[in-house]
């Protein structure tokens, strides 16, 4: 009787620990009998350079190369005297690893070399190497390509091993090792196993409906098992794309008067004059955008013209483009003169830009700066109105910047999210696209008024989970997302 639903159930993934050795099904894998071979360290002079081979082939290569010909133990370094394969010119004396697969990064026969790092060397290994009968140099991410067909990694995993490749601050490499370590991955893999339970459960009904050995409330089981799964995608979705902030950078827009110290300000946090600084109004008549590490947090940063009526033709257009640019941040920087908050200029901006945008809201946040502090006189500020909260600041002196640092954390963390708490964020549209595809096939079950039409809308749920993780991805997604890779990953 229960044969159907032990079928489904066995059909979840591997678990919460790390993926099964074994080819993803439905994922073009490596060409038959190819073995690939590349420079996986930096181009240039360096002290040492690892080339690295992958593929049936690699043992040959290994003893093709080195003597004495027989292989070193599995994964121990060994020091070997390289050779040209056709003419036995010495080429190098290097540390060889052979790693038999499975057990290697790719699954496959791999060898390493670390050679000395200069130009000529790197050269000539690689040319002999290209001698090798079997061998072919490895194209962008076709490492790690193999690594994901054969079961090594799943396909968040290869996402997160992309983004710790490229990251460039604290942040950005915090997350990208938390989805290299499969966290994203291994969610998703949980909520395949609720949906493929919750289907057992609905297809042990369709099957089995008039049996009376048929347990009771098999059906309330799997709706509480879908609505709890609802909830769980929602709250995931409803990130207010902060993975993706932490992966590409927020929008921070320093906006203010004219001669508020706005490009002062962006030299200050870009750590080099970015931006002409003058006591001139209006020196800013464009927006100048650069990216910076803001409190370990990446940030795409523009300086933006001062904000004002009555100036020229090209000025105003500076004026437009500074105000839209407002619009489109994700954190405005709003820059004022502390020595001169009663002029007109400086009532206007706060008026207009700052009061009407809530500093703690859900959505655009707000951080008030108020710049050439060295130039006030001991006491209170002389300001009668209310200000909201704000960092006192001296670009001049930089007085202040560490106060404004940290404002900029917890402003930063919440726009990206903490990448060392909480659940897994959401960094690519294409995890979003999945979990709401996901979402809105639940959101079917629970209207179908058939019990077949509902199997059918937790099957196109779990369709989106495995698309996510990498078991139902087309060629062209695959293609995209390795393209990113340098040769020799």
């Amino acid at each position: 009787m229960w044969r159907g639903l032990w079928t489904l159930v066995s059909r979840a993934a591997c678990g919460p620990g790390r993926p099964c050795t074994r080819r993803v099904s439905g994922v073009p894998g490596p060409a038959a009998g190819a073995t690939i071979f590349a420079l996986s360290s930096g181009q240039g002079r360096c002290g040492v350079a690892v080339i690295r081979t992958s593929g049936p082939a690699s043992s040959q290569a290994l003893r093709s190369l080195t003597t004495p010909r027989d292989l070193p133990l599995a994964r121990s370094a060994c020091l070997r005297l390289l050779s040209d394969p056709r003419s036995g010119e010495p080429l190098d004396r290097a540390l060889v690893l052979w790693f038999p697969g499975p057990r290697s990064f790719t699954g496959e026969d791999c060898a390493e070399f670390h050679v000395h790092g200069g130009p000529a060397v790197v050269s000539g290994v690689l040319q002999a190497l290209g001698r090798v009968p079997g061998l072919r140099p490895a194209e962008a991410g076709e490492f790690t390509r193999r690594a994901f067909a054969h079961g090594k990694l799943t396909l968040t995993e290869v996402e997160g091993l992309a983004d710790l490749i490229h990251a460039e601050t604290e942040a950005q490499r915090r997350q990208a090792l938390r989805q290299l370590d499969g966290e994203l991955g291994h969610l998703c893999r949980g909520w395949a196993e609720t949906l493929t339970k919750a289907l057992a459960h609905v297809e042990a009904y369709i099957d089995f409906a008039e049996d009376d050995n048929l347990e009771e409330g098999v059906l309330e089981r799997a709706d509480s098992q879908v609505q709890e799964l609802e909830a769980a995608l929602g709250a995931h979705l409803r990130d207010a794309r902060r993975g993706q902030r932490l992966r590409s950078g927020a929008h921070v827009v320093v906006a203010g008067p004219p001669n508020a110290g706005k490009s002062s300000l962006v030299n200050l946090l870009s750590r080099k004059p970015v931006s002409i600084v003058s006591p001139e109004p209006g020196t800013t008549r464009d927006v100048l955008e650069i990216p910076v590490d803001l409190a370990g947090f990446p940030a795409l940063l523009s300086d933006t013209a001062g904000l004002r009526e009555g100036a020229g033709p090209v000025e105003q257009e500076g004026v437009r483009r500074a105000r839209q640019r407002l619009e489109q941040a994700d954190l405005i920087l709003a820059v004022l003169d502390v020595s001169d908050l009663a002029s007109p200029s400086s009532c206007s901006f706060l008026d207009t830009v700052i009061r009407p945008r809530s500093p703690n809201g859900s959505g655009q946040r707000l951080l008030l700066i108020l710049n050439k502090s060295d130039l006030l006189v001991p006491g209170p500020l002389q300001w009668s109105g209310d200000l909201p909260p704000h960092v006192l600041l001296s670009c001049r002196t930089g007085e202040g910047l560490d106060s404004l640092l940290e404002a900029l954390r917890k402003e930063l963390a919440a726009l990206c999210g903490d990448p060392a708490a909480g659940p897994p964020l959401l960094t690519r549209a294409r995890h979003q696209h999945h979990l709401q595809g996901c979402l809105d096939a639940l959101g079917h079950y629970t209207q179908a008024k058939d019990l077949a039409l509902a199997a059918e809308a937790l099957r196109v749920a779990r369709g989106h989970l495995a698309c996510l993780t990498g078991g139902g991805g087309t060629k062209e997604i695959l293609d995209v997302i390795f393209r990113d890779f340098c040769v020799g990953k």
